[in-house]
């Protein structure tokens, strides 16, 4: 069991501690603590949707009302599922990231209509923004929007998107325009079954998840499908990643806490020159090295968080600090799990030889490190110049 003290720190309030020991609980029960080889990643990441559908987890991801998002429950949702298995923390998230936009900027019959579904699990939603050459840059998308008599006409491509090709719809960003650069995009929700979008490509990746390349060719959505107004494209991603961003230092943080739990259940058990493992001082600084970084995480995670619920603020800084720390450290985490392992450690079907391929997407999608620092340097100098 993982080291649950940090739910005692005041950026929690008695029913985040409830939801955390009632998930706790469920996940033990229904996804157990051991490897989890994907055979047919598209059927077992339906089946984690239904299932945490079916539970009501999925309602914390997509709420009825959106003043009742709660980053916090969010962040620890994703840390505990993350810690029995990724597949799990990533069908969560993506209910939640490819709803968030239509919660936040979808009109009454839109969201009457589609979100009922994204929480019951029986719809999978996606959310669709990059672009082979537009990625952490979203100024440089291609992919374009036209009106047309029968509402708009979408042309492109859009590639690394989670859930491609099982989802019941995707909010597509294109370029319609309305002035250069990053403002002249447009968000809009587009139905798997339209016509003119197809699956170009599916994507393998060393941790296995639904990923594809959508494309799009005189594909026509209503006008109704807009999100927002045109030109409020920028707009409704960043304020869709606003909230989810933070949760995805949270992912990372909770494959750390796995990581630092197999490598002290090794280090204490394997015998080595007459001792164990941990009475070795090599392995006690190492392990020290990996409870500080878990904790400076949890700190940085839960701030950017409680910032979000309790003062109601942007946190792009926040956020970003957040995202970048987690995700670096988790990395550290746990190649130092895999060296206390030794061998075992890069043995498949061992828990750390699973989170090691596991965490290293995190530090790439929804804003790369590298991008993370341009924003939080940003960020900095703003606040000096002001």
């Amino acid at each position: 069991m993982a080291d649950t003290s940090f739910l005692a720190w005041p950026f929690f309030e008695p029913r985040h501690r409830d939801f955390a020991g009632r998930l706790e609980a469920w996940c033990a029960s229904e996804l157990g603590t051991g490897v989890h080889p994907h055979h047919d990643v598209d059927a077992e990441c339906r089946d984690l949707v239904a299932r945490l559908g079916a539970a009501g987890w999925l309602a914390e991801a997509v709420p009825d009302d959106v003043s009742t998002f709660d980053v916090r429950t969010l962040c620890l949702a994703r840390e505990i599922l993350a810690r029995y298995t990724g597949l799990a923390d990533f069908a969560f998230a993506m209910q939640g990231l490819g709803s968030g936009s239509i919660a936040l900027y979808g009109d009454t019959a839109m969201k009457s209509r589609v979100l009922p579904e994204v929480r019951a699990g029986s719809r999978i939603a996606a959310f669709a923004l990059s672009e082979k050459n537009a990625g952490s840059d979203v100024a440089a998308m291609t992919t374009t929007a036209t009106r047309v008599p029968e509402g708009w006409r979408i042309d492109g491509e859009k590639t690394w998107i989670s859930n491609g090709g099982i989802a019941g719809h995707y909010v597509v960003f294109a370029r319609t325009g309305e002035a250069p650069g990053a403002r002249g995009l447009s968000a809009f929700l587009v139905e798997a079954n339209t016509p003119g979008l197809s699956i170009a490509e599916r994507i393998e990746v060393i941790a296995p998840h639904p990923l594809a390349t959508l494309a799009f060719d005189n594909c026509v959505v209503p006008a109704g499908n807009l999100l927002g107004k045109p030109g409020e494209g920028f707009k409704v991603a960043m304020s869709t990643l606003d909230i989810f961003r933070p949760t995805v230092g949270a992912a990372a943080l909770g494959f750390a806490r796995r990581a630092l739990d197999e490598a002290l259940s090794r280090a204490t058990t394997r015998q080595m020159f007459g001792a164990t493992l941990a009475d070795l001082p090599i392995t006690q600084a190492k392990l020290a090295d990996m409870a500080l970084a878990i904790d400076t995480s949890a700190l940085l995670v839960y701030r950017a968080a409680w910032a979000r619920d309790v003062q109601g603020t942007r946190i792009t800084r926040e956020a970003a600090m957040a995202k970048l720390h987690a995700t670096e450290a988790a990395q550290l985490v746990i190649d130092s799990a895999v060296q206390i392992l030794g061998g075992l450690g890069v043995t498949v079907g061992q828990k750390v030889e699973e989170l090691y391929r596991e965490v290293r997407a995190l530090r790439i999608y929804e804003g790369a490190t590298e991008v993370q620092k341009l924003i939080i340097a940003r960020q900095t100098l703003e606040r000096f110049r002001a």
